[in-house]
C-alpha cells in the first residue's frame, strides 16, 4: 500500500523530504482511519493549501496533518449523529464552566446562572444597538467567542495597506460608549450607486423539473460556445472530430470527462466533443507529452494533437481559456438590468475613476455553540466605525448545518430567525448609518429558510417593508456599484475544484494552487464549471445556462470558501501583446469558525486592481 500512496503523491506533483518516514506515517493513518491512498492525498492537498506549503511533503508537518485527520473524522461522526459530544479537553471544559452545563443536561436539573445569562443575552440581542453595546461585557463572560483574543487583527494586506486603522478600531471597540459613538460618527461622503443585473432565477421559480435533455443541452451549449469563441480569435482552425484516425495534426474542442466514478486520474482521461463535430462521442486523451497542465471534470478545453489509431488523442497543447477579445460583454446580448438607487446614479463625468469602499463577510454568522449571532453583531459594530459605502454579506445566514438547527430544538421558524436576527440587525445598522450606507445579501444553499437549489433566487425581502438600502441578489449574482463590477457565488467551488483537479508543473516550478483554481472560474466563464457537480450540490440545468455564465470579467470576484482566506490580483491572457486584464479575487473566509471567530475582508477599490487595497481581518 505504501507504493500506492507514493504514486498518488507523485501524480499530484508532491515530493518528500524523508520519503520512508512519511510513507510509514501515511500508511498508519490509512489503516487507522480506513482511508484510501487517494483520500490521504486529497486531505494533504487541502492541508497544504490552507497553510501555504510548497510541493515538498515534510515530516515535520505530519503531527499537524494527523490533527486535521482527527478533526475530519470527528466532524464526520458528529454529522451522522448530531447528539454526540466529544470531550477532547476536560481541563479547558472545566475552566469554561462547560462541565456544569453538561451535567445538568443529563440530570435535567434547573438551569444555572451561566445559562440564565445566556438566555438573557439572547433576548437582548434582538433589541436596539444600545442594548447590544451594553451587553457586550456580559457576553464576554459567558461564551467562548466573547473570550477570544486578537480581535480585529490584520492577517493579510494587499498593496501594503496599513494595519493601524484596524488596531485603532480595536482599541475604541473595547471601551466604547454608544452615546459617544453617535457623537463621533462621521457620515460617508457619498452613497454608492447600485445596478443589479436581472437575477436568474427569479424568486418563486419552479425547480426540481430538470430533464435529461436539458442537462444535455446545457453541456452541449457550453462546448459550442467555447469552440465558437476560440475560432473567432483567428488563432485556431475550425475544430474537427477527434475520434477519427489521422496522421495529421488536428484541433478539437471538448469537455474533460472521467471514464469511471471517483476522482479524475491522469489515466484514463476522456475528451467529449460536441454533437456537431463528433456526434458527442468520447476519445481517450493522452497528456504524457505535456510539461504543464491543470484539468478537472467538466472543463472545456481546446486540444492540439494527433490521433493515429482513432482510439487515443495524443495532446501536444491544451488551450484552457477563452481569449478575452471575444468574451467581452459588448459581443453578448446585454442582460436586462434593474436599476436601484436611481436618484444617486453616478452621472458626474468629472470623476472618471470609480472608487468604492466595502466590507465583505461570509457566513456562518453565529458560532456553533449558540444562536446569539455574536460575530454578526461584532461585524456591524466594526462597520459602524469604518463607514464603508457597501456591506456585502454572503450566506449561510440561518445555517442548516448548525447543531441546534439540526437537532430541531429551536422554538422559532427559520423565517422568523432570519427576519429578527439578520434583517432586524441590518435595518438597525442602515438607520444608524444614515442614507449613505448600502447592504447586499447573497443567499447560500445551506440557508434553512431559502430554496435548496443552485442557481438560487435572491431573498424575497422587498415584501418585508425594509429600508430600500438593503438589496438581495441571486446566487451566483453580479452587480455594479459605483461603476465597479462585482460578481459572487456562495457555493464553495474552490474547495470542490481542489478535490477534483489534477495538474502537472515544470520541475522546480511553484504551485500557486489557489490562484490556479480562481483562474479556472474566469477562464471557463462559469461560476460552477465542475461537472458532474460535487455531492450535495442541487444543480438544476434548466436554471443554469444564463445564471452560471460569466458574460464579462468582473473587477472584483468574491468566492467564499473553507480553504485559506486570500485577496489576490489575477491576470488574464489577451490576444493583443502587452495588454492585460486583471481581477481582484477575494475569499473572505468564514466569519464564524466553530465556537470561535473567523475572518472578513475590508477592501477599497480605486480605479484599477493594482491600486486596490485590501485587508483580511480577524473578527
Amino acid at each position: 500500500m505504501e507504493e500506492e500512496i507514493r504514486a498518488e503523491f507523485k501524480k499530484s506533483g508532491f515530493t518528500f523530504d524523508d520519503e520512508e518516514e512519511i510513507l510509514k506515517k501515511c500508511l498508519t493513518f490509512c489503516i487507522e482511519y480506513k482511508l484510501t491512498p487517494s483520500d490521504i492525498v486529497s486531505s494533504w492537498d487541502v492541508f497544504s493549501l490552507n497553510r501555504g506549503l510548497e510541493l515538498t511533503v515534510q515530516s515535520a508537518h505530519m503531527s499537524a496533518f494527523l490533527q486535521q485527520l482527527q478533526n475530519e473524522q470527528r466532524d464526520a461522526i458528529i454529522k451522522k449523529d448530531p447528539g454526540l459530544h466529544f470531550y477532547s479537553n476536560d481541563v479547558a471544559m472545566l475552566m469554561n464552566d462547560e462541565y456544569e452545563d453538561t451535567k445538568e443536561d443529563v440530570l435535567h436539573s434547573p438551569q444555572d446562572q451561566p445559562q440564565t445569562l445566556q438566555r438573557e443575552q439572547s433576548d437582548s440581542a434582538q433589541k436596539t444597538n444600545g442594548s447590544i453595546f451594553g451587553s457586550r461585557k456580559l457576553l464576554e463572560s459567558v461564551t467562548p467567542f466573547g473570550q477570544r483574543k486578537n480581535k480585529f487583527v490584520v492577517q493579510f494586506s494587499l498593496n501594503e495597506q496599513s494595519a493601524t486603522e484596524a488596531i485603532c478600531v480595536k482599541q475604541e471597540h473595547d471601551d466604547e460608549n454608544s452615546e459617544d459613538d453617535i457623537i463621533k460618527r462621521v457620515q460617508p461622503s457619498k452613497r454608492c450607486s447600485i445596478v443589479i443585473n436581472a437575477s436568474q432565477p427569479e424568486p418563486g421559480c419552479r425547480f426540481m423539473y430538470d430533464r435529461i435533455e436539458r442537462k444535455f443541452s446545457f453541456l452541449e451549449n457550453r462546448i459550442k460556445r467555447h469552440a465558437s469563441n476560440i475560432v473567432e480569435t483567428g488563432l485556431f482552425e475550425e475544430p474537427t472530430d477527434p475520434t477519427v484516425a489521422s496522421q495529421k495534426s488536428l484541433f478539437a474542442v471538448g469537455m474533460i470527462c472521467c471514464e469511471e466514478e471517483g476522482r479524475l486520474k491522469e489515466k484514463p482521461i476522456l475528451l467529449q466533443s460536441s454533437v456537431e463535430h463528433s456526434g458527442g462521442q468520447r476519445v481517450r486523451l493522452d497528456l504524457q507529452k505535456l510539461e504543464q497542465f491543470s484539468i478537472f471534470p467538466g472543463q472545456v478545453v481546446g486540444v492540439e494533437g494527433h490521433n493515429p489509431s482513432g482510439h487515443c488523442l495524443v495532446a501536444s497543447k491544451i488551450i484552457d481559456y477563452v481569449p478575452l477579445s471575444v468574451s467581452s460583454s459588448e459581443n453578448l446580448h446585454p442582460p436586462k438590468k434593474q436599476a436601484l438607487d436611481q436618484t444617486v446614479q453616478s452621472t458626474d463625468s468629472s470623476c472618471p475613476t470609480p472608487e468604492l469602499s466595502l466590507i465583505i463577510a461570509a457566513g456562518p454568522f453565529t458560532t456553533s455553540d449558540n444562536l446569539l449571532f455574536e460575530p454578526l453583531a461584532e461585524l456591524l459594530g466594526y462597520a459602524r466605525r469604518k463607514q464603508p459605502q457597501l456591506l456585502i454579506l454572503l450566506g449561510p445566514f440561518i445555517d442548516a448545518d448548525h447543531p441546534e438547527i439540526k437537532k430541531g430544538t429551536i422554538d422559532r421558524t427559520f423565517d422568523d430567525m432570519f427576519c429578527v436576527e439578520i434583517l432586524g440587525r441590518l435595518q438597525d445598522y442602515v438607520e444608524y448609518m444614515g442614507s449613505t450606507a448600502s447592504v447586499v445579501l447573497v443567499p447560500s444553499i445551506r440557508d434553512a429558510n431559502h430554496d435548496f437549489v443552485f442557481p438560487q433566487p435572491k431573498f424575497d425581502i422587498n415584501s418585508r417593508n425594509l429600508n430600500h438600502q438593503i438589496h438581495g441578489i441571486s446566487n451566483p449574482g453580479n452587480f455594479t456599484a459605483n461603476e465597479v463590477k462585482l460578481a459572487c457565488c456562495t457555493v464553495d467551488i474552490l474547495k470542490h475544484l481542489s478535490a477534483e483537479e489534477i495538474s502537472r508543473n515544470p520541475q522546480g516550478g511553484s504551485k500557486q494552487r489557489l490562484t490556479t483554481l480562481s483562474n479556472h472560474i474566469l477562464n471557463q466563464r462559469s461560476f460552477y464549471p465542475l461537472y458532474p457537480p460535487a455531492e450535495g450540490i442541487p444543480l438544476d440545468s434548466s436554471l443554469a445556462p444564463e445564471a452560471l455564465h460569466i458574460s464579462s470579467i468582473p473587477d472584483i470576484l468574491i468566492l467564499p470558501s473553507d480553504l485559506a482566506h486570500f485577496v489576490r490580483v489575477i491576470s488574464l491572457r489577451k490576444i493583443s501583446e502587452g495588454e492585460e486584464v486583471k481581477c481582484v479575487c477575494v475569499n473572505p473566509g468564514r466569519l464564524a469558525r466553530g465556537e470561535g471567530g473567523g475572518f472578513f475582508v475590508e477592501l477599497n477599490h480605486r480605479g484599477t486592481p493594482d491600486s486596490t487595497t485590501a485587508s483580511v481581518i480577524r473578527i
